[in-house]
């Protein structure tokens, strides 16, 4: 979610646009704020471009190409040991 400092803003919306955004809210239960975050991301951009995923994703291809055991294996030995002491 959002872990940085918030600006409040005041917004005027029409009769019509509440509705909407009150709709919306009652049917994926997110805040009207939180609605109104998300259309901004998605309407104005993000901080990250296209082209920077896509150099993330390139850095990291391979990252378990030096492993033996795929992910699924490795979680499911994770899982399978006693990594807290019992109590007695």
């Amino acid at each position: 979610m959002y872990n940085y400092i918030m600006q409040r803003t005041q917004i005027s919306l029409t009769l019509e646009e509440r509705k909407l955004l009150d709709a919306e809210s009652a049917r994926s239960g997110k805040s009207l704020s939180a609605l109104i975050r998300d259309a901004v991301e998605r309407v104005y951009g993000s901080s990250r471009s296209s082209a920077d995923d896509l150099d993330i994703m390139h850095q990291t291809s391979g990252a378990w190409s030096d492993r033996s055991e795929d992910g699924a294996t490795m979680v499911e030995r994770l899982r399978s040991g006693s990594r807290l002491p019992v109590a007695e």
